[in-house]
């Protein structure tokens, strides 16, 4: 019990910073509409996370849309520049305040000449000089694509058909061969930790446990300074009464709520813990049963697992680029989705770049890397190294030498590939982009964002470097000590009762 008690306390204290931000960050992250209009200024973070060089995701693609017109989008909104890049115009009225809102994953121009926007929040078209948003059910939207005069939305779970953008017409995808119903185990502690396992009232549930470890550090905290307060003010000849009654409740409350919450609180830390690198590493390829009356218990095989969409014209048939690879769908979508026959490598963070160049060719970027992929010989091509792609005899991280947040065609120069980290890069040429004007260049980061940077702890970063990934786990494994230990006091001394 001595150990337990002293190290309860002390622990507790050292990690008392680290609990109040994974609790502050985590309630931002299960409420990324509510907090889509703050914004923090990019300013107060380090050089990593400062726009440079069209690094960071700010641009993911372009759209042409007359001779000399091009329209750039990303992480920073929508711009209309030139196809030299050299002037940039603010494309975003009537997309709401704040930089989340404009976070833009897709620009298409169907058929009828439409011109749409696929954002996280919603579905935009543009019409007399700015946007106006187009009411649709399925919020965030990852691609467009059209098939004849059929504008063909995809979402994380499913695809949808619209040809006059009021009716829309909800396609569940056929399965896989030999679908065995499961779900990663990722995905799985992933729903748990947020509650989105239990739908909106889930992820309240855990908001109030995010409360609770902030309560429990603060009265914590009050009850390992309340003692040498009350001795000064003895000293001092001042009344205690008040300091001993905030010190009695704090003690009082921490045991109260800290007790019976005490497994859904180890739960909550146990969940977080594999959800990062290195522990994330033991379950990156375990597959579990979908648990019964949940969220993720569903008969969609592609719940959350959607990415982009290409109608090949030419085969008639879908393709589809998903977290576990590339399928193909015949036109009618009436039979399986096959998996391609080669797979051409992607990241299980997205598809940042699908187009089709040929018959059955099709160019395809993620942070694994740039890669021309032809479906009819299986052959994958490196893009950026200029060779046959070999895949690695060892599966490493998600990542590969070279992070591909966006590419373009469209510069008069030639071809360039945004890497995340280093931005914009020629392929095969020497023109660079032009340097990123004063008012891209210094747009916030989204409050969501951040809390993302805090929560798994990246923003240490900078300080630290890669050791930052240990964060993590040791403070997991404390908290778990923190509250274990603390549990065993309280019995010790209760019991009885």
């Amino acid at each position: 019990m001595k150990f337990f008690r002293k190290y309860h306390k002390w622990l507790g204290i050292i990690f008392t910073l680290f609990i109040l931000l994974y609790a502050l960050s985590g309630i931002v992250l299960n409420h990324r509409g509510l907090f889509a209009s703050f914004n923090v200024s990019r300013n107060i973070l380090s050089d990593d996370y400062k726009y440079t060089n069209w690094n960071n995701a700010a641009i993911k693609g372009t759209l042409k849309i007359n001779n000399d017109s091009v329209l750039a989008f990303g992480n920073v909104g929508i711009w209309l520049t030139d196809s030299t890049f050299s002037s940039f115009s603010d494309f975003n009225v009537g997309i709401p305040e704040g930089i989340d809102t404009k976070k833009i994953y897709k620009l298409h121009k169907t058929s009828q000449g439409k011109l749409l926007a696929a954002t996280l929040f919603g579905l935009y078209e543009y019409q007399q000089t700015q946007w106006h948003k187009i009411p649709f059910t399925d919020k965030s939207i990852m691609d467009i694509a059209s098939k004849n005069d059929t504008t063909l939305l995809l979402t994380r779970s499913h695809l949808y058909k619209t040809t006059n953008f009021v009716d829309f017409k909800k396609i569940v995808l056929p399965e896989p061969p030999n679908y065995k119903h499961k779900i990663s185990l990722f995905k799985t502690l992933w729903f748990i930790h947020s509650g989105e396992i239990l739908g909106h009232g889930g992820k309240l549930f855990t908001d109030f446990m995010g409360l609770i470890f902030i309560f429990l550090s603060i009265t914590g905290l009050v009850y390992f300074i309340a003692p040498s307060l009350i001795r000064r003010k003895k000293r001092k000849e001042k009344s205690v009464k008040r300091t001993v009654r905030v010190n009695r409740f704090s003690l009082k409350w921490h045991n109260k709520l800290g007790w019976p919450l005490i497994l859904f609180l180890i739960i909550t830390t146990l969940t977080g813990m594999f959800l990062r690198p290195p522990l994330l590493i033991a379950i990156m390829n375990s597959k579990v049963g979908k648990i019964p009356f949940t969220e993720l218990d569903t008969p969609n095989a592609w719940y959350d697992k959607l990415r982009r969409v290409i109608y090949d014209e030419q085969n008639k048939q879908y393709v589809f680029a998903t977290i576990d690879g590339v399928f193909i769908g015949n036109e009618h979508l009436n039979k399986n989705l096959f998996p391609a026959k080669t797979q051409p490598p992607i990241s299980v963070m997205g598809v940042n770049a699908f187009e089709q160049i040929a018959s059955n060719v099709f160019l395809i970027g993620s942070f694994e890397g740039l890669f021309i992929w032809d479906n009819n010989n299986g052959e994958v091509w490196d893009y950026i190294e200029n060779r046959i792609y070999t895949p690695p005899a060892r599966k490493g991280p998600p990542v590969g030498k070279h992070m591909i947040a966006g590419y373009t065609s469209h510069y008069h120069y030639g071809r360039i590939y945004f890497d995340y980290n280093y931005g914009a890069t020629p392929l095969f040429h020497s023109k660079p982009l032009a340097a990123m004007p004063f008012n891209i260049k210094t747009q916030a980061m989204s409050i969501w964002n951040f809390a993302l940077e805090v929560h798994t702890m990246r923003i240490f970063n900078s300080i630290i470097g890669m050791f930052y990934l240990l964060i993590i786990p040791l403070s997991g494994l404390a908290i778990l000590f923190i509250l274990i230990s603390g549990f065993f006091v309280w019995y010790k001394k209760h019991r009885k009762k």
